[in-house]
């Protein structure tokens, strides 16, 4: 990805909105995608105990934060 901003970041971000981690993925950010992915699925999946839920609710938010403002040193 170019910069903070970029096309690529913003499509990353809207593939977040979908199914967290896939934005980092899109990225080619595996180890954030697996962790966002796990613990957002994991914590919707036991949306009984509500907090798990509110927990996932955050780390939704945050991958898509974190798509749209990562940025390449590479």
């Amino acid at each position: 990805m170019a910069s903070q901003g970029s096309a690529g970041n913003v499509i990353s971000a809207i593939c977040n909105v979908f199914f967290p981690g896939l934005g980092q993925l899109v990225q080619g950010r595996l180890m954030a995608a697996l962790i966002f992915a796990i613990v957002c699925v994991g914590g919707y999946a036991l949306w009984w105990m509500v907090i798990p839920a509110i927990i996932a609710g955050v780390f939704h938010v945050w991958s898509i934060i974190d798509a749209a403002t990562y940025k390449d040193y590479g």
